[in-house]
């Protein structure tokens, strides 16, 4: 789980934006691309998503220097219908695709019923849950997922199987804040978590739905979009570009008046603010809530920026020749 550093600087989102930006302009990204990327960064920073924001650029900032990813990639449609496109990444960062694509199927959503988007060819895409945010405002539905290049062998845990396992869905309401489900079906029960083998004596049910549900992202995140089980299979130009996505969104009014659903999901997350929270927590919230929370009080304050946060970026920029927003 993302949570606030516990010891911080707080930084203004334009600050940390205009660093993203230039540190991605540096390593030879396009101008509208980079001021792209440092957007979304940040807005995962706002919502405390510290995990996949503004840190972010400095292992992005390297993969493009080094040549890795592509720093300057041709974003294309490979192929198109009514309902669906698939978009091809060039070997660049998964952002833009998946950014451009995810717009493209809200569209047809909007016309046909459903959208549906594919990416391939890319790296990383960032947090699913930027790409079912999009579509909140448009009275849709959606799905998120992606997939990445596994390595799995004979006598390997089968808990390789799940991999990243990234997911999000998203139901908006009208005056309370949407449903953002947005998580790793795998976080914890990855090689480095400290309770993976408890967890599996104690709750094995569990481990399995979240094996099974990783096993979807890289079903449809990734076999979908071109990305093989066998890395000797794999055909890249770019090292990096090893992972795909998928979007799947819906209008609400194919099975229901969408002013009646909206209002039912504001029911639903005032009567979830009322119950009993877990131990540990101040209160209840259905997924979203708290980082809707976070996101308006980070843009008045601005965001806290943790040392290990702050570590990263100043190396960067003494690799880059930047000077960080904080000093």
């Amino acid at each position: 789980m993302n949570q606030p550093p516990e010891t911080s600087i707080q930084v203004l989102e334009k600050d940390l934006h205009l660093f993203v930006s230039q540190a991605a302009q540096k390593v030879g990204l396009p101008q509208e691309k980079a001021e792209l990327l440092a957007k979304l960064l940040v807005t995962n920073d706002l919502r405390g998503v510290f995990s996949h924001g503004t840190q972010q650029i400095a292992t992005y900032a390297r993969l493009m220097r080094d040549g890795t990813l592509n720093a300057n990639p041709n974003i294309q449609i490979l192929n198109e219908t009514p309902v669906s496109v698939s978009m091809d990444g060039d070997g660049g960062l998964g952002y833009f695709p998946a950014y451009e694509g995810t717009l493209k199927a809200i569209e047809k959503a909007k016309a046909g019923g459903v959208g549906l988007m594919s990416s391939r060819n890319h790296g990383h895409f960032g947090a699913a849950g930027i790409y079912s945010r999009l579509t909140v405002g448009h009275d849709l539905l959606t799905f998120v997922t992606s997939g990445a290049q596994l390595n799995l062998s004979d006598g390997k845990p089968i808990y390789n199987a799940g991999g990243g396992s990234p997911m999000s869905f998203s139901s908006p309401g009208s005056e309370e804040d949407p449903l953002i489900l947005d998580f790793g079906a795998m976080h914890d029960l990855y090689a480095s978590a400290p309770h993976r083998e408890e967890l599996a004596r104690l709750a094995p049910g569990m481990v399995f739905r979240s094996i099974g549900l990783g096993a979807i992202c890289q079903t449809w995140g990734g076999f979908l979009a071109g990305v093989p089980l066998e890395e000797k299979r794999a055909i890249k130009e770019y090292s990096g570009a090893n992972q795909g996505a998928f979007v799947m969104t819906f209008r609400i009014d194919l099975f229901a008046d969408p002013n009646v659903f909206k209002q039912e999901m504001d029911a639903y997350v005032r009567q979830v603010r009322t119950m009993a929270p877990l131990d540990g927590f101040e209160q209840s919230h259905l997924p979203g809530g708290p980082e809707a929370e976070r996101e308006r009080a980070y843009r008045e304050a601005g965001i806290p920026v943790g040392s290990r946060h702050q570590e990263r970026l100043e190396d960067l920029a003494k690799e880059l020749g930047l000077e960080v927003p904080w000093r």
